[in-house]
């Protein structure tokens, strides 16, 4: 018995690594442009494997040793996977599978370890536990699970404060810091807490085969809204890891409610093996189609989303001609940009007192470029152009202070993406200047 039990043990282990590797591969893939699925439908396969091993084998690995917090971290990489397709895709049954599993680790206590004395590895496990608490309620904010949301959030704030004082490590002042963004991020968003949906909702809204139909550009092409990218770029904005709140907002206004009569979260339920039974089907067996019965076929797909956090101007640019490269014909490329102008201008302003006459002309290139398209005027001098209103100045500011014209965005920067089909959303005190 113990020889087949070490058997199995070397088996499980191979498995474990082999899904590991294949996990790093995906884990850093952009979430915006083409991606290898291939690389996704691999690891997917790899985790399904080693699901299933651990499943029908329990008893023997526990023998070999194995830990209930090796379960959780597998069941967490599982949730990972889900989330990252979630975003790559925006097909709200990906979040739904994280969700079951994120759950089932909560409901079992995996990362929960027996009563007695700590021992230096277990420092390394309580920031795998800590990085699963931060994962989990980013899934539950996304899905408003409010009241699962304020138990996370308890249970991270003890966890945190537990660990300080256990461990006295300098590292969990960051946590800290963790804890007060999400309390920040659930006050502010506190207000919109008691209305409506931001999303569209069966059981609030009609449905959108009885809405009036928007006039059509061409009788022969009608434009869908496809892909989206969201970013911001605020001191001391209101966030919770890299979402912050203008984002969230924004995220869930460009969803379908995954809610109403045509879904119904199941309750996940425990038996001997640790699968994770539920009716819906979103078991240990992972399968990626599970969750379709949870969303309407009738509403069609949610627009893909690039969230950004803080990008530079440069970056910025770089993600939209990627998305502009890759957008389908019949299809309208959503950007959302929310920033200040103010220190935009002020930076542009304190480089022009200050004699810098190589930097101020470079940063205001592009804004010239653009007023010379936008004026039937192309003789006007700069000096006049300078004078009119101030528009040279007018740029949204995506960097930090004093950090050089790579980080203004200028009206002119977004001109050559008008090629294609383009809904813009400019969320700022200088969105007047990004007006055609």
């Amino acid at each position: 018995m113990g020889d087949t039990s070490t058997e199995v043990g070397k088996t499980f282990r191979s498995l474990v690594e082999s899904a590991d590797r294949k996990f790093v591969r995906v884990r850093d893939v952009p979430l915006y442009g083409r991606a290898p699925y291939h690389y996704f439908h691999k690891v997917f396969k790899a985790y399904t494997k080693l699901w299933k091993f651990q499943q029908e084998n329990r008893l023997k690995l526990v023998e070999s040793g194995l830990q209930r917090w090796e379960i959780g971290e597998i069941a967490s990489r599982i949730g990972q996977l889900y989330y990252g397709q979630y975003m790559r895709t925006s097909e709200t049954r990906f979040l739904l599978e994280a969700y079951v599993f994120y759950e089932a680790i909560i409901s079992r206590s995996y990362f929960e370890r027996p009563k007695g004395v700590l021992m230096k590895k277990d420092l390394n496990l309580r920031f795998k536990e800590l990085r699963f608490y931060a994962r989990f309620l980013i899934v539950a904010l996304i899905l408003n699970r409010l009241e699962m949301v304020n138990v996370l959030v308890e249970r991270f704030r003890v966890l945190v404060d537990e660990s300080k004082a256990t461990f006295r490590d300098n590292n969990f002042r960051e946590w800290k810091q963790v804890v007060q963004e999400i309390v920040r991020f659930l006050k502010v968003d506190t207000a919109s807490l008691h209305t409506r949906p931001l999303r569209y909702c069966t059981i609030l809204d009609s449905h959108p085969a009885s809405l009036p139909y928007v006039a059509r550009f061409h009788a022969k092409k009608v434009l869908k809204l496809r892909e989206t990218l969201l970013a911001s770029y605020h001191r001391n904005e209101v966030r919770f890891a890299e979402l912050t709140l203008d984002s969230y907002r924004m995220l869930q206004c460009l969803e379908w409610e995954p809610s109403g009569s045509f879904f119904q979260m199941r309750t996940t339920e425990s038996n001997d093996n640790g699968g994770l039974n539920d009716q819906s089907g979103a078991s240990g067996l992972i399968d990626i189609n599970l969750a379709m019965d949870m969303t309407d076929p009738t509403l069609p797909p949610n627009p893909r989303k690039a969230i950004l956090y803080r990008p530079c101007a440069t970056h910025l640019i770089s993600v939209i001609a990627t998305i502009c490269e890759e957008l389908p014909l019949d299809s309208i490329f959503l950007i959302y940009l929310s920033a200040s102008g103010k220190a935009g201008r002020n930076a542009a302003s304190h480089t022009e007192t200050s004699g810098v006459s190589g930097n101020s002309s470079k940063l205001k290139v592009p804004s010239q470029a653009y007023r010379e398209l936008d004026s039937p005027r192309s003789d006007v001098s700069i000096n006049e152009k300078r004078d009119s209103n101030d528009r040279l100045e007018d740029s949204l500011w995506l960097g930090p202070k004093g950090s050089g014209g790579s980080n203004f965005l200028y009206p002119g920067d977004i001109l050559p993406f008008t090629r294609r089909p383009l809904f813009l959303i400019i969320d700022s005190d200088v969105s007047h200047a990004f007006k055609a």
